[in-house]
């Protein structure tokens, strides 16, 4: 397995595993001590940066696609009891994304492929 192909399965395994985490219920959401936005802000920060390592060249793509998962993501809480989809949770998640992207740019620098 090349490391382009090992870097969007980890990124599409993680968007599948926060898409299952934001519909389900609140009590199935897992925690980790540290304050929620900053989990958000984390979670989408490695999203952004696998998806920008398995898809070296689709850089403006991938920020616009998560984006648009992130949005889906935030409007779909409102539709499931007892969770709410929020813009300022939308914007930490889209602020995690957008420094992953730039994360992966900034360790690709200089190299022609991964």
């Amino acid at each position: 397995m090349t490391p382009k192909m090992f870097f969007r399965w980890v990124a599409w395994l993680l968007v599948l595993a926060i898409t299952i985490f934001t519909v389900a219920p609140i009590e199935f959401r897992p925690v980790s001590g540290a304050p929620v936005s900053l989990e958000r802000f984390g979670a989408f920060v490695v999203i952004g940066t696998m998806f920008c390592l398995g898809y070296p060249g689709h850089r403006l793509r991938i920020i616009v696609m998560l984006i648009g998962i992130i949005t889906l993501l935030e409007v779909t809480q409102n539709y499931v009891p007892n969770r709410h989809g929020r813009l300022p949770d939308g914007m930490v998640k889209v602020s995690g994304a957008l420094i992953g992207a730039a994360f992966a740019s900034l360790l690709t620098r200089g190299k022609r492929t991964l």
